[in-house]
C-alpha cells in the first residue's frame, strides 16, 4: 500500500518563516468509512494568505493549528468512493492541505472538467484566485471605459486575471510587478497597457508617467510603498479594492504617508475576503471558465515538482521568486 506524506505546522514564525516551521510526516493512507471518498491529490496550491495564518494573531479567519496537516486548495483525483455523488477517476477540487491523499466525506469538493480546462487552472485562473480578481474588478471597482486601473502584484495569479478583466472593460490598466522580465510578460503576455517595476528605483516617477490621467481604480494585492505611491495618484472617487498586503505579512511595517489622499480624493477602500461572497462563485467560475477555455485569459504557473519541495516553494513565493500562480506537483 502506498504511504500518505503530509507537511504539518511545526512551529509559529517570528518574522520571515523558514523550512523549520514545518515537519513532514508519513503514515498509511486512510480507510474511507460509509459516505466518504479518498482523493489522490495532483496539485497543491500555495497562496500569501498561508503567512497570516501561520500567526497566533486576530485575523479574519482562525489560525492554522499546530501539528496538523497545512491547511490549503487542492486539485486531484478520487481513488475510493462510498459516496453516490463521486466516482473513482473523478477530478475534484477542495481544500484538502498540504498531503498527497485525504479522505473526505464530499463537503467542499466540486468535480471539474480537466478536458476543457487543465486540471491545475482549476486551483488558480479558475479557481480561488481568478474569483478573487474578479469580485475586486467587478465587485468593489466597477471600473467604466475609459478609466485607469492599476494592478499591484500584476504578473501574480490574481493580478494577472484582475487586470485581463479590466482591459475586458475598456480600461487603460498598469500593472506594478518586480523585475523587467516580469513586467515585460505583463504587457506582451497578459495585455496590460504598462507595467512598472518597482524594483527599478523610480517608483513614484515610473507610476506618474505610466499613470498621466490619473488612477481611478487600484486593485491592491501588496501594500507598502507601493499603496503609498498610487494614493498620491489617485483621482477624485477612485476605487480600491484590498485583496492583499503580502510586503507586511512578515511583519514589515506599512508605510502610508498619503493617506489624506482617502479624505480629499473621497475614495472608496474596501477590503474583501472571496471565502465570504459564495454567491458570486458560481457566475465568477463559469465566466473564468469559458474565458480560459477559449484562450482569451492567459495565466502563468510556477510548478514546484514533489510534495518535499513545499516549504521552500512558499518561502520563495513570499519572496517574491515566482511567476505567477505557485502549485506543487504531486503526480
Amino acid at each position: 500500500m502506498p504511504m500518505n506524506k503530509q507537511w504539518l505546522l511545526a512551529s509559529r514564525p517570528r518574522g520571515a518563516p523558514s523550512v523549520d516551521n514545518f515537519r513532514l510526516v508519513e503514515s498509511p493512507v486512510p480507510a474511507i468509512g460509509p459516505g466518504e471518498v479518498l482523493v489522490r491529490n495532483h496539485y497543491m496550491s500555495l497562496d500569501p494568505y498561508m503567512r497570516m495564518r501561520m500567526d497566533d494573531a486576530k485575523s479574519y479567519a482562525a489560525p492554522q493549528p499546530l501539528d496538523e496537516v497545512m491547511q490549503g486548495g487542492t486539485v486531484g483525483e478520487v481513488v475510493a468512493s462510498n459516496n453516490p455523488a463521486f466516482a473513482i477517476g473523478d477530478k475534484v477540487v477542495g481544500r484538502l492541505g498540504w498531503q498527497l491523499f485525504a479522505r473526505s466525506d464530499g463537503t467542499g469538493l466540486g468535480k471539474v472538467d480537466a478536458t476543457r480546462v487543465p486540471l491545475s487552472a482549476y486551483l488558480g485562473a479558475v479557481g480561488m484566485p481568478g474569483v478573487t480578481a474578479w469580485w475586486g474588478v467587478n465587485g468593489i471597482i466597477e471600473p467604466k471605459a475609459g478609466e485607469t486601473v492599476v494592478v499591484s502584484a500584476a504578473s501574480g495569479a490574481v493580478g494577472a486575471v484582475a487586470g485581463q478583466l479590466a482591459k475586458f472593460r475598456g480600461c487603460r490598466v498598469v500593472g506594478v510587478a518586480g523585475g523587467p522580465r516580469k513586467c515585460e510578460a505583463v504587457v506582451e503576455e497578459f495585455g496590460f497597457d504598462a507595467c512598472v517595476d518597482y524594483k527599478a528605483g523610480n517608483l513614484a516617477g515610473d507610476l506618474a508617467a505610466a499613470t498621466p490621467e490619473g488612477i481611478d481604480g487600484y486593485f491592491e494585492n501588496v501594500g507598502g510603498a507601493v499603496l503609498d505611491a498610487v494614493l498620491a495618484r489617485v483621482n477624485a472617487f477612485a476605487r480600491i479594492a484590498v485583496c492583499g498586503l503580502i510586503a507586511s505579512y512578515s511583519g514589515a511595517p506599512i508605510p502610508v504617508n498619503n493617506f489624506r489622499s482617502v479624505l480629499v480624493n473621497r475614495l472608496k477602500i474596501q477590503g474583501f475576503i472571496i471565502s465570504e461572497h459564495p454567491d458570486i462563485w458560481p457566475k465568477a467560475l463559469a465566466e473564468l471558465g469559458e474565458l480560459v477555455a477559449g484562450g482569451r485569459i492567459r495565466y502563468r504557473e510556477t510548478v514546484a515538482q514533489g510534495i518535499e519541495s513545499a516549504p521552500e516553494a512558499f518561502i520563495g513565493l513570499l519572496q517574491g521568486r515566482n511567476f505567477g500562480k505557485q502549485l506543487v506537483k504531486l503526480v
